[in-house]
């Protein structure tokens, strides 16, 4: 009974409320099998926990919490799940939130440092990635998987 407890502290803190030491207001472009949206959103992030919460007419649409595990409004699932549903069940499990946080990829794979960011290009049989970090934009495409990730600086 004991374990059980521990268990289930451990399981639903994962998507309990987390302090965010870093909030920003940013233009959020995702398109995907699941999401089409562009518009103003908030990243919050702490550490490699992040937050996304995008917004339309001031209402909120989406809104996922990722740390160890990825959260949304449907409930708590793991990264691979998460991507399976919303992204693409060939990406590595921290995709997204490397995305959100505007750090390499795919382990840094086919780097290449630019003179305001950094750039990468990877393709094999499951992606066809483009992936762009500036001071002013993140940009994530993938051709073969058909999505879209561009997060903007608000001016």
């Amino acid at each position: 009974m004991k374990y059980l407890l521990i268990l289930f502290i451990l399981l639903f803190s994962a998507c309990s409320m987390k302090n965010y030491e870093q909030t920003q207001t940013k233009i959020i472009t995702m398109k995907t099998k699941q999401l089409k949206f562009s518009d103003l959103g908030y990243i919050r992030s702490s550490g490699s926990a992040v937050e996304v919460e995008l917004f339309t007419v001031g209402k909120s649409v989406f809104k996922a919490s990722i740390d160890y595990l990825v959260c949304t409004q449907d409930g708590c699932m793991g990264k691979s799940a998460f991507n399976e549903q919303y992204l693409n069940a060939s990406y590595p499990d921290s995709l997204l939130q490397n995305i959100l946080l505007g750090r390499v990829i795919y382990e840094a794979k086919n780097r290449v440092q630019t003179q305001d960011g950094f750039e990468q290009k990877i393709a094999n049989e499951d992606v066809d990635i483009f992936y762009k970090v500036t001071s002013n934009e993140i940009y994530f495409k993938d051709r073969k998987n058909k999505i879209l990730i561009k997060i903007k600086e608000t001016k």
